[in-house]
């Protein structure tokens, strides 16, 4: 699905990813933990194509394509879905016409009809059904006012509706309580498959305790120095980043 072989990123002349090797396959999920200007967010941005980042070395492919070859709006049409850690409000756009116009690009893209409003509400209930929510944020402009809670479950119906078939998620559980971390990560649980991989960026463990990854990658100083299995984040909680800086091979 996705292999990052050698990846050095820059922003404004500073090289903050140093080397990156990563490879996802299909249906896998994967959490990127690191301490705080380890490069976490930096790999996320790259991977959805944010123009503030140059790769400056390495490659990226995701499906067979290269990836660092497309414009944002190509790979969200492919598929790769983003999850910000902090979601933009877009003021005088529903959440309803928002996600309808962006299955609609999708969609055509693929050589399928556009959905109509009509239609489209079936769908949406259905996505709604899905993850188990209501419809209380459809007839509201997309973040506009919204808690810090409900930015995180817009993001995750974004997700729902979109299919993606990578979704990154960038520090989800910031800003989040218990109650909306449960919600949030229950939706997301809903939305795992065979053919969806997902990449996690965390900070703290907690959120692992409910959205439970197949790997886990720590970053250090913009290297992968450890990689392992779900129990490598419990060791990180336990004892902190400090005794893996060694470097390591990445999966």
């Amino acid at each position: 699905m996705l292999e990052i072989k050698n990846l050095h990123a820059s922003a404004e002349g500073t090289e903050i990813l140093h080397g990156i090797n990563l490879s996802v396959g299909k249906g896998e999920v994967h959490a990127i933990m690191g301490p705080n200007g380890s490069g976490k967010s930096t790999l996320a941005q790259v991977l959805a194509g944010h123009p503030g980042f140059e790769v400056t070395q390495g490659s990226v492919t995701y499906e067979g394509q290269d990836l660092l070859e497309m414009d944002p709006e190509e790979r969200a049409r492919a598929g790769l879905f983003m999850a910000f850690q902090y979601p933009v409000e877009i003021r005088g756009i529903t959440n309803a016409y928002f996600l309808r116009s962006a299955v609609n690009a999708i969609r055509k893209t693929q050589g399928l009809p556009e959905y109509d409003p009509i239609d489209f509400l079936d769908v949406l209930a259905q996505k709604l059904r899905t993850i188990g929510w209501d419809d209380s944020l459809m007839s509201r402009a997309v973040n506009e006012g919204f808690s810090g809670g409900e930015k995180k479950r817009n993001e995750i119906l974004q997700m729902a509706v979109l299919e993606p078939k990578l979704a990154v998620l960038d520090e989800t559980d910031s800003g989040l309580d218990i109650d909306a971390l449960k919600t949030v990560a229950d939706a997301v649980n809903k939305l795992r498959g065979p053919e969806r991989s997902m990449v996690v960026v965390t900070h703290y463990q907690r959120l692992l305790n409910y959205i439970v990854p197949d790997y886990v990658h720590v970053l250090a100083d913009g290297r992968i120095v450890r990689s392992g299995g779900k129990e490598l984040a419990l060791e990180l909680e336990d004892k902190g980043y400090d005794w893996l800086r060694e470097p390591a091979v990445a999966r």
